[in-house]
């Protein structure tokens, strides 16, 4: 994506976006979590803006800092925020509006992001700390954008998955959550093959068009 950076350049690009995006994706979950009467999350510490709490060095580190350096679509993943879904007043309901509060976070971001950008065109052509602070934007759109829409594909574990589980009938639900324990097979063979990328092409450009649209951007073509 910055093909004129060389790799320290592109990591201190990267790497206060990713942690933002990952962290406040998790924190999202157990606030919306403690809102709606779990207070698991709360109680372990996992409520933290510490990053250290919610890296997975496997998830957060290894997989996507690879997939940057190749050139691969970005992948990875954080520590879940427990959530005890049982506590939840009504649990399958109120556990959609948990799962969802992580996407939508990603979403918030992937706005003050853009808005940074287009702050830094404020300053015209830009040298150093400008082009600096203008790919750190352009790399916290790209992440969070694509955290929000891999996490809304509707196979548990993600998000998405638990957003439809508490939106079918209960019977729907039981089916959905057998599927859990082979979810992220599905995901690592979608993207091994390569699919993965073009189910979530469409759906990151539109996100893009609309984000643009909203702060009056012009179209960035990310995806």
């Amino acid at each position: 994506m910055f093909p004129e950076l060389n790799t320290l350049q592109t990591l201190a690009i990267w790497t206060v976006p990713v942690l933002l995006a990952i962290t406040l994706h998790e924190v999202s979950h157990g606030w919306a979590a403690r809102y709606f009467g779990d207070h698991t999350a709360e109680r372990l510490g996992r409520l933290s803006l510490n990053p250290l709490r919610h890296v997975d060095p496997v998830g957060t580190v290894i997989v996507p800092g690879l997939l940057l350096m190749l050139g691969g679509f970005l992948f990875g993943w954080a520590k879940p925020v427990p959530v005890a879904m049982q506590n939840l007043r009504k649990p399958r309901q109120h556990m959609a509006w948990v799962a969802l509060a992580g996407p939508m976070s990603n979403f918030v971001m992937g706005l003050a992001w853009g808005l940074l950008l287009k702050l830094s065109f404020s300053f015209g052509g830009g040298e150093g700390p400008i082009v600096f602070l203008r790919y750190m934007a352009v790399a916290g759109i790209v992440i969070n954008l694509i955290l929000m829409v891999l996490n809304l594909i509707p196979v548990p574990p993600l998000d998405g998955g638990r957003v439809i589980a508490g939106l079918v009938p209960e019977p729907v639900a039981r089916q959905l959550d057998r599927l859990e324990p082979w979810g992220l097979l599905i995901l690592v063979g979608l993207l091994a093959s390569g699919m993965l990328g073009h189910l979530m092409g469409p759906p990151l450009a539109l996100v893009e068009r609309a984000l643009s649209t909203l702060l009056g951007l012009p179209s960035l073509g990310l995806f």
